[in-house]
This record gives structure tokens, sequence and C-alpha cells, in this order.
């Protein structure tokens, strides 16, 4: 789909607040509220749009930790690691990479210990690096054009 300005405008206001009211997007980007829903309803049907997301601070709910860890898959593991990395709880994304390691992964743990017992759940398939996540400098940049 070739996106022109104003389906643009309208998905920095969905990405800023998803939640805001089509008329309020009208507003904002000049065009009508049956315009907007048109317009959204169009995206959604081509997925430029995939989905709608409420975020929720792992902190407030428990999870003191936030780690990166990689995972270099034994050989004949990866497969496999494939199918259960999407079976954990704890992990918030996980990508498939070029490079040393196959495997990057956003975590979230509950402390040292669940930390510790996570991370004996994947050594059985390859080797891994954590780095414990201090704080965040951009999160979920808005995609522009």
């Amino acid at each position: 789909m070739n996106i022109d300005s104003l389906n643009w405008k309208i998905l920095q206001c969905l990405q800023q607040n998803a939640r805001q009211s089509n008329a309020a997007i009208g507003r904002k980007v000049g065009i009508s509220s049956p315009a907007v829903s048109e317009r959204i309803k169009k995206m959604e049907d081509l997925a430029v749009i995939t989905g709608y997301k409420t975020l929720v601070s792992p902190f407030e709910v428990g999870y003191q930790l936030k780690a990166i860890i990689t995972l270099d898959a034994f050989a004949g593991k990866l497969k496999p690691f494939l199918q259960l990395v999407k079976t954990y709880d704890e992990v918030l994304n996980c990508y498939r990479v070029t490079g040393n390691e196959n495997i990057v992964m956003e975590v979230v743990l509950k402390n040292q210990k669940h930390l510790e017992t996570f991370i004996d759940q994947l050594i059985s398939y390859g080797e891994t690096k954590t780095q414990i996540v201090l704080s965040h400098i951009v999160e979920y940049n808005e995609i522009k054009k």
C-alpha cells in the first residue's frame, strides 16, 4: 500500500495514543471522523496496522529485573528452541538475528533467582550471554515516514 501524507498523520496520531477517538484524530489531521474510520479500517485490512496493545509496567506487576539474553544455539537445537521460546511468559520480545548469536531476547524476571532458573532452562539449547537492563533510553519509538 502506498501510504499518503494523510495516512501517515493518522498513523502518527495512533502511535501516540491509539485510544483517542476518530473525531479527535480527524480534528488533528483535518478530515471527518467517518473518513478517519474508513482510512484506519483500510490500513487494518491491508495489515499496515497490525494491532493495538496495552503497555504494562513490568516493575509495577512484580518483575524487578529486565534483561537482554542472547543465545548461540547448539547444532540441531535452533528449531526446537524457536518453538519453545513462544511458551515462556518471561519473554517480551525475541528476535532471530545474524551474527555470532542466533537469538536475542528481552525478558522480565521477578528477581535474581528467577533469572538463574530461566537461564538454566536455556543452556541445553545453546550458549547464553545475559545483560541486565538499567534503564530505557528509547522505548516504543514511532515509525515515521
